[in-house]
């Protein structure tokens, strides 16, 4: 009787771990570059030439834009190394009040990447199960670390803009980590390969001029009234599949 409950226990929580799994959505089929691309804000390499253009267009936070405040879009290509980012952002009025890069970070315009190593989505408001880098218009990448504080991640993340008028070009190869990342280590990134599932959105905070940011966009639906979740359930982020 004993070990019928106790398999009955077993296979119950094992059902829990289940529906607990991250759905699979916005899913994204990323095609591998022999080469890595030059990180200078520049559209010049035959890797950016094949991806398609994937939109920025979803308003987490602040009020309707118009298209001449803000439009973006995005493309993805990777290698071993990395997982690289093209970003096309319109956006009239570039702000960047707070010079420390650990202090209102996320209240300067600034480009916002979710990542989940192993796409197994949950809770990572204060943990490494995922990371939700801000990457501000100086290069600085500031997320928060289990202690509760933002640190600066300059080493996963190398990144480059260009920008003419009012279209800025962000080139980004950014470096994955698991959760058992600590601060200060020296941990090797994880290598990429075929087949791999990653958790993914991107983002951008756009302010032009205010004390706090005007809008938040993403680029994955999130369903329910409070839509700026990212930074704490890794469940609301796309599923990236690489692909050869």
């Amino acid at each position: 009787m004993r070990n019928a409950l106790l398999c009955g226990l077993i296979m119950a929580c094992l059902s829990c771990n289940e529906l607990k799994k991250k759905e699979d959505h916005h899913i994204i089929e990323v095609q591998k570059t022999a080469i890595a691309p030059t990180l200078d804000g520049k559209v010049t390499e035959n890797c950016w030439e094949r991806a398609i253009w994937h939109p920025l267009d979803q308003n987490w936070l602040g009020e309707a834009y118009t298209f001449e405040d803000f439009n973006g879009r995005y493309k993805l290509c990777w290698g071993p190394e990395a997982l690289y980012i093209l970003m096309e952002v319109t956006d009239d009025i570039l702000y960047d009040r707070h010079k420390d890069p650990l202090k209102l970070w996320w209240d300067d315009d600034c480009v916002e990447v979710f990542v989940d190593e192993d796409n197994s989505g949950g809770l990572h408001q204060y943990s490494h199960n995922a990371f939700a880098y801000h990457i501000a218009l100086d290069g600085n990448v500031v997320d928060l670390a289990p202690d509760r504080d933002p640190h600066l991640y300059n080493d996963h993340i190398q990144s480059a803009r260009h920008t003419e008028d009012d279209v800025s070009i962000w080139e980004i190869a950014l470096k994955l980590h698991d959760d058992s990342y600590i601060e200060g280590s020296k941990q090797t990134p994880k290598r990429l390969i075929e087949g791999k599932k990653i958790g993914f959105a991107l983002a951008y905070c756009d302010n032009d001029g205010s004390k706090e940011r005007e809008n938040f966009i993403g680029s994955v639906f999130v369903p329910g009234e409070d839509k700026n979740q990212g930074w704490i359930n890794a469940d609301i982020f796309g599923t990236l599949i690489l692909k050869e």
